[in-house]
This record gives structure tokens, C-alpha cells and sequence, in this order.
């Protein structure tokens, strides 16, 4: 797994990789986290088109940063690119209700600048 991020503005985009997955670098994700904390962005985007698997450790990731952003008044958290499998698992834990998913990088950009915080249906 791998969490590299890029903060142009108020705007951080995750580019994430690999397998969030138990037994991984828990570590690494927690130092990853407070990083991205640090950044100072009110608005995350998370990319998940580089990444095939995630269990409760990535859970725990997306969880930790997207409770400190919604902290903010104008803290925005979105997902993108997800595969059926890392879609289904934000669905069962009901994550998928409460996170912005989106299709795609550019739908989700938009929808951070227009201050959207209401999912989009995801294209097939």
C-alpha cells in the first residue's frame, strides 16, 4: 500500500495504492494520516482507481482522515475511481451513505469546488 498526496490550495488529492489491507503497515498509515492533517486542506479527494482491496484497516484510514476534515466548517471529503469490490465494502459499512463517491477525479474536483457534499451516482 501506498499514500501519496498532493495539497494545491485548500484541496488535498490522496493517490492511493495497493491493498488496504490487516497485516499491512498500520504505522505507515498512521503517520500518513497525521501528514495529511498537518497539510491544512479543508477539502480531501481520495483516488482509489490504483487500488484493489480494502478491509477494515483502510477503513480505519479513510475514517480518521475524513473525521478530522469534517471537523472543519468547510471541510469537504470525496472518493473516486472505486472498484466494485472497494465500493461494495464502503456499502455494507454503510460508509457509502455518509462519504461523497464519485465516478471519476473530475466529477469529484467539481463537486469539491461547488461546495457539493451529497454523492454522485457512480457510472458503471
Amino acid at each position: 500500500m501506498l499514500v501519496e498526496f498532493e495539497c494545491p490550495g485548500d484541496v488535498c488529492i490522496l493517490r492511493l495504492h495497493g491493498r488496504f489491507a490487516t497485516g499491512q503497515d498500520s504505522a505507515y498509515l498512521r503517520g500518513r494520516t497525521e501528514d495529511i492533517k498537518k497539510s491544512g486542506a479543508s477539502k480531501v479527494l481520495a483516488d482509489f482507481s490504483q487500488v484493489d482491496y480494502i478491509d477494515s484497516t483502510g477503513i480505519g484510514f479513510l475514517i480518521g482522515i475524513f473525521t478530522s476534515v469534517m471537523k472543519s466548517p468547510d471541510g469537504r471529503f470525496v472518493l473516486c475511481n472505486l472498484n466494485r469490490r472497494v465500493r461494495e465494502v464502503l456499502e455494507l459499512t454503510r460508509l457509502a451513505n455518509v462519504m461523497a463517491i464519485y465516478a471519476s477525479e473530475e466529477a469529484a474536483m467539481r463537486a469539491l469546488q461547488e461546495g457539493q457534499k451529497l454523492s454522485a451516482p457512480q457510472a458503471s
